[in-house]
């Protein structure tokens, strides 16, 4: 790939956006924060599989991408919470469809690829 072509891909609204949506763990953690802000230990207890480290890197990530923002509550001790942002909702809007679509078809999906591995196997 020459160096302009790597520099287009760069550039690239649409892979651009999809590193941040198709990460492991952004996706999941947006869908928390659209039913409302939470606290990061609440993310972490409904966040199935997230690590602390995994769920830190992810919100300091939609936080750098203005899709969450992060508010230190006036409390003692001083806690963190954190919310989608206009943007943030936005997006998930737009993903919403996806995510049904997703529910919809999980089944379908897992026969699919129950099937093609038992051909596989037999092959």
């Amino acid at each position: 790939m020459t160096n302009s072509r790597r520099r287009e891909n760069h550039n690239c609204p649409i892979r651009d956006v999809l590193d941040r949506i198709g990460d492991a763990w952004s996706l999941l953690t947006m869908i928390e924060l659209s039913k409302g802000p939470g606290r990061f230990n609440a993310l972490l207890r409904v966040i199935d599989g997230i690590s602390q480290r995994m769920l830190s890197v992810t919100l300091r990530n939609l936080e750098r991408d203005g899709l969450v923002t992060r508010t230190v509550l006036p409390t003692a001790p001083p806690q963190v919470e954190y919310a989608l942002t206009e943007m943030g909702f936005d997006l998930i809007a737009h993903l919403e469809p996806m995510r049904q679509w997703a529910v919809s078809n999980q089944s379908a999906v897992q026969a699919a690829r129950a099937d093609y591995d038992a051909r596989a196997a037999a092959a």
